[in-house]
């Protein structure tokens, strides 16, 4: 996985959240993000941020494919 650079709109959202939400994002964090941001290669804010678009994305690629099991679902019981 090539690691991604911390986007202006994913570091704003980073900021906005609590002490709380960053530790529980740190935790999801991939092995290698998370050294990066160990190693001081990357803040924490930009390890969340980085963090936070992963999921997102990781979160729309799961919504396309529940809709297309959704659609397939339909045709096959119409028949």
């Amino acid at each position: 996985m090539k690691i991604k650079t911390a986007s202006e709109e994913y570091l704003e959202k980073a900021e906005k959240l609590t002490e709380d939400e960053i530790d529980k994002l740190h935790f999801r964090m991939r092995g290698k993000l998370s050294k990066r941001a160990e190693d001081k290669k990357l803040t924490m804010l930009e390890a969340a941020a980085i963090q936070l678009e992963i999921e997102d994305e990781e979160l729309q690629e799961w919504r396309e494919k529940r809709a297309q099991i959704r659609e397939k679902a339909k045709k096959n019981n119409k028949e």
